[in-house]
């Protein structure tokens, strides 16, 4: 996996180095020397989730109080339009928002670092492997709603109303949200 592209506020954008030959394709898409390389040292994966989404559904913003979760994300099936915001109160980027689309077919992937609230839009249907760095913990689970005004997210919808969960669309601003 290959630097790509990253940002003073900690985020990165990864490549996989795909291998292609008759019988199709081989690709590294996780290496935790590159990682680490970029994030610190200290950095360990510990726990792995798939999720699957019909195109429309839009998932977080989420993010984790206690133990924040570093995450790196790789869309496995599909195309999403990811979008992170920064919640470090004392970053100079403190709740700027930062939007990529990701498709699986680019072998990318997307280093969010810890502090850091995610959700993705569902552009097609997709698949999305998040690798993280902490274990889920469901009491430090937080969300901020998906179109709150302070952040001004600008979700490609195409007219449409995204799909939600019960907890996203009860989810507060970002102004009054626990961060």
């Amino acid at each position: 996996m290959k630097l790509q592209t990253a940002h003073p506020s900690g985020w990165a954008l990864f490549e996989a180095q795909a291998h292609h030959d008759e019988r199709g394709w081989l690709a590294e898409t996780f290496r935790l020397e590159a990682l680490r390389a970029h994030a610190g040292g200290e950095v360990q994966i510990v726990q792995q989730n798939v999720s699957t989404s019909r195109r429309g559904v839009l998932r977080g913003l989420h993010y984790q109080v206690e133990r924040p979760q570093g995450k790196l994300l790789q869309v496995m099936h599909g195309r999403v339009h990811d979008v992170i915001v920064d919640l470090r109160r004392a970053s100079p980027h403190f709740g700027r928002c930062f939007a990529f689309e990701l498709r699986a077919e680019a072998l990318q992937l997307l280093w969010v670092p810890p502090e850091f609230a995610h959700g993705f839009l569902a552009l097609e249907d997709a698949t999305v492997l998040y690798s993280l760095t902490q274990p889920r913990i469901a009491s430090a689970e937080r969300a901020i709603r998906w179109n709150s005004p302070e952040l001004g997210i600008d979700w490609p919808l195409e007219g449409r109303q995204p799909v939600l969960s019960g907890r996203d669309a009860a989810a507060p601003s970002f102004g009054d949200a626990d961060i």
